[in-house]
């Protein structure tokens, strides 16, 4: 069955909404993936000040959601800002990208790893894997130092600090390490192949768990 799965972005960067549209796609190219931003949002979400400054503008686009029939609906922010009000409020169910990672990475072998942007968003992260039940399979939540828009600028100086990262998850003992951040999931590939480390990015995870409610 042909899915409507709506990736929102809580924060204001219109470009993150793009590129993550496009992972997405490539993650399931059979459903019809839209992307919207929250332009009511701050421009990156680095802590929690800037995640409960997002959910206000992310809950008005609900009514815009039903009314152009999303079957799911996917926070593209690691944090999984405003996941609770949002699956309170919905028509249709709600993923996290952060949430799906996590789920999958369980699935695959434990323990995971996160892999993050800078330190502020390390505790909000941990709080999230202890409230999802994972404390027991997460080796730890890692900060790389690279902002936000960093990561989603890429580039060569980019990758090897999140290598660098991954391997320091590595060496703590994860079997698999999750990307932490929704601008990293254009790197997966680059990453995979310089590390040799099991990655799993939250996009491509909430797009296949979104196939679980066709």
């Amino acid at each position: 069955m042909r899915m409507r799965i709506l990736y929102i972005n809580p924060n204001a960067t219109e470009a993150m909404t793009v590129s993550i549209v496009s992972a997405a796609r490539a993650a399931a190219p059979q459903d019809d993936i839209l992307g919207w931003t929250n332009h009511a949002g701050p421009p990156v979400i680095q802590g929690p000040e800037d995640g409960a400054a997002a959910v206000e503008g992310t809950l008005a686009l609900l009514p815009r959601a039903r009314a152009e029939g999303a079957d799911v609906i996917v926070i593209a922010c690691f944090d999984d800002t405003g996941l609770t009000q949002l699956r309170a409020a919905a028509h249709c169910p709600v993923i996290g990208i952060g949430q799906a990672a996590m789920s999958i990475a369980t699935l695959h072998a434990n323990p995971f790893a996160v892999v993050t942007t800078l330190a502020v968003s390390v505790p909000v992260i941990a709080g999230n894997v202890a409230d999802y039940g994972y404390d027991h399979a997460c080796a730890g939540v890692f900060a790389s130092g690279l902002a936000v828009l960093e990561v989603e600028a890429g580039g060569a100086g980019v990758e090897k600090q999140l290598a660098r990262t991954i391997a320091r998850a590595a060496d703590a003992g994860a079997r698999s390490v999750i990307l932490g951040c929704a601008g990293m999931a254009h790197l997966k590939a680059a990453l995979s192949a310089e590390t040799g480390v099991q990655l799993i990015d939250g996009v491509a995870a909430s797009a296949h768990c979104a196939k679980a409610f066709s």
